[in-house]
């Protein structure tokens, strides 16, 4: 009896392990290797699947997704012998289960292995400037590379990436100087550039008001001359237009005298010919008799106009005087007096010079 229950019990828990292992499940995106008596049998696919118990053997599930592993930074000599270190990164994917279980024993290693070679290959024919300015072109050819190599080991490298390319710290020092070097060049240049912009638009503003102040100093120039000659025109039409005698002309002549000897920088004062054709002919005015007026014609009118005569030639001669003093007591130096006319000096002898100067080392 009990040996019976106990064989049914063994047989029941038989029973219910090979039903398990009958059945598998495989999750999405996952595939599992069939063998059948030691050799590959089948492909089990994502879903519920039923393999012979102790006669089909499933191997471990391989991941169909896109993966991304990471290498150590590899050191690559490049042409110019300098050793850098190349840090990769690999995007590749699982397309046929069977090649990649049964053509390669260990399909990561074998990529990394294959990189790395592929990189020192690409790396060593390109100088340091080549290989830190071509990253692309690196990447393209270790895909190129790469993806044709394991195509038979089911395996589609959809990716290479360059992480980092590190160069020697002595070669880092130096590249930071030349970049420091370069761009204290540009700066240099940009500075210049703006100070020679700068002097071009200064000058530019210089020329243009350099020709605005020309344009105002000819104008004004040009309204001074019209406005002087618009003067002088005026004064002329007036003068003539009033028809002054030479008397009149004279006494005006004496009235600007003294203000020859008011100038500060005087040291000589040159009475020109014409004061004495002047005296003349103001004295001569005031001598002569005027004809007589129709409205005075008596006698006691007529002394008075004599009498009012005198007293002018009088202030005349009077003016005169007061001019000569002013012009040889002037504190700015000798005053050189020449005669009313020509031949005759200042007290009326005649003289070779007509503007003969008399000074105090002459008189000495």
């Amino acid at each position: 009896m009990d040996a019976a229950l106990i064989a049914g019990i063994v047989i029941a828990f038989v029973a219910i392990l090979t039903v398990l292992r009958a059945v598998r499940i495989v999750p999405q995106a996952r595939a599992g290797n069939v063998e059948r008596l030691g050799r590959y049998y089948r492909t089990l696919g994502p879903g519920l699947n039923f393999v012979i118990p102790y006669i089909d053997r499933v191997r471990p599930l391989l991941d169909l997704r896109e993966q991304v592993v990471s290498f150590k930074p590899q050191p690559v000599i490049t042409e110019d012998n300098l050793v850098v270190d190349i840090d990769t990164v690999l995007y590749f994917q699982v397309t046929d289960p069977r090649a990649a279980e049964y053509e390669i024993a260990n399909f990561i290693q074998g990529v990394e292995q294959l990189t790395v070679t592929t990189l020192r290959n690409v790396v060593g024919g390109m100088d340091l400037e080549k290989t830190l300015t071509s990253r692309d072109m690196i990447n393209s050819q270790l895909r190129g590379v790469l993806d044709e190599a394991t195509g038979k080991w089911g395996i589609r490298v959809n990716r290479v990436e360059i992480k980092a390319i590190d160069p020697p710290k002595t070669i880092k020092d130096a590249m930071e100087k030349q970049m420091r070097a370069e761009r204290d060049k540009r700066a240099a240049i940009l500075t210049a550039e703006g100070q020679r912009q700068s002097q071009i638009l200064t000058a530019e503003g210089e020329k243009q008001s350099a020709i605005l102040r020309a344009e105002g100093e000819r104008t004004s120039q040009i309204l001074k001359a019209q406005g002087q000659s618009q003067a002088i025109d005026e004064v002329f039409q007036a003068v003539h237009r009033n028809d002054p005698d030479p008397k009149l002309l004279a006494y005006q002549y004496l009235q600007v005298l003294p203000q020859l000897a008011q100038g500060q920088g005087n040291t000589m004062w040159v009475i020109p010919s014409e004061v004495t054709s002047a005296l003349n002919t103001l004295s001569k005015a005031f001598t002569e008799s005027l004809p007589a007026s129709r409205a005075t014609v008596t006698d006691g009118r007529e002394h008075e106009r004599r009498t009012a005569g005198s007293e002018a030639v009088a202030e005349a001669e009077r003016a005169a005087a007061e001019a000569k003093a002013a012009a040889e007591d002037s504190e700015l130096g000798p005053r050189q007096i020449e005669a009313g006319r020509p031949g005759l000096g200042t007290d009326g002898i005649p003289s070779p010079d007509p503007a003969h100067a008399v000074r105090p080392d002459e008189q000495a």
